[in-house]
């Protein structure tokens, strides 16, 4: 069945608040982490995204050992969200999002798809702008192709990593504008995902209010008052190249698989250790 949802819809509670008495400041259903000073003083750079990524990773270890799932915007996103999936222990994927454009205005968006057919529509920009059914399906249909393209790409035949019911982290390497963050969100939650988590290096400190009512939670590093743009934030913002993406998803699943292979084998051997005691009569007591 298609995964639909509709953009500006409420947000999940929190559930767990695991990441309380951690340094983070509560508002509404968010968790704002801010380590700076408001750019009235000294503030945090990043040497680059891998930098970044351990840093950011030193700020959502309350999840480990959760069901969650590490999911970078490509492109540069993935080298931060790297360095998380490491630290967590978690599983790494992109998530791919396209946004749907009004066809007068493609820069204006009516909503966005993702993988498995997800697809978020703002009706209010749907009913400003006039566009009809026909016109939202052919814009979707161009998207998608292309959204096919990339997932091909990035992936090639490995599955996407399944959503549903699981704690989904959004890694970028900043938050600008916020809306292919926002779009993201969405698509993470119209897949299935329990709660969305979205986590930034740096931010402007209007993300909170624009990421409103699409995240669960927003773990930010940074926030400086005086925001221009990413760069300037780290000593190295080179761009990521296509093949840096796939290489770096390569090595993350060959990495958890031959974790979680050491894992069940240190299981089995526990089981196998203990299988051959007698029971003690301290074992076959009680225990309150």
């Amino acid at each position: 069945m298609a995964a639909r949802a509709r953009a500006g819809g409420a947000a999940g509670t929190t559930g767990d608040r695991s990441l309380e008495g951690r340094g983070l400041r509560m508002t509404s259903l968010y968790w704002v982490h801010i380590l700076q000073t408001g750019g009235r003083g000294g503030t945090m750079r990043f040497r680059d995204r891998s930098d970044a990524g351990r840093q950011l990773a030193s700020r959502l270890l309350p999840l480990r050992g959760k069901d969650v799932v590490v999911l970078g915007l490509p492109r540069g996103g993935v080298a931060v969200a790297a360095e998380v999936a490491r630290a967590l222990d978690a599983p790494l994927d992109v998530i791919l999002v396209r946004k749907l454009g009004v066809p007068a205005q493609p820069e204006l968006g009516m909503g966005a798809i993702g993988e498995g057919d997800a697809r978020v529509i703002n009706t209010e920009v749907v009913r400003y702008s006039g566009a009809s059914e026909a016109d939202i399906d052919a814009v979707e249909q161009r998207e998608r192709a292309e959204l096919e393209r990339r997932t091909k790409r990035f992936r090639g035949d490995a599955p996407r990593e399944p959503l549903a019911g699981r704690i989904a982290v959004l890694v970028d390497d900043g938050i600008a504008t916020g809306s292919t963050a926002r779009a993201a969100c969405q698509v993470a939650r119209a897949q299935g995902a329990a709660r969305v988590v979205l986590a930034a290096p740096v931010a402007p400190p209007s993300a909170r209010s624009t990421l409103a009512g699409d995240a669960d939670e927003l773990v930010c590093l940074e926030t400086p008052e005086r925001f221009l743009a990413i760069g300037e934030w780290y000593d190295d913002f080179s761009q990521t190249r296509d093949e840096e993406v796939v290489s770096l998803l390569r090595a993350a699943r060959a990495e958890h698989t031959d974790n979680g292979q050491e894992e069940q084998v240190t299981e089995n051997a526990g089981a196998a250790d203990g299988a051959g005691e007698a029971p003690t009569a301290a074992d076959a007591s009680p225990r309150w």
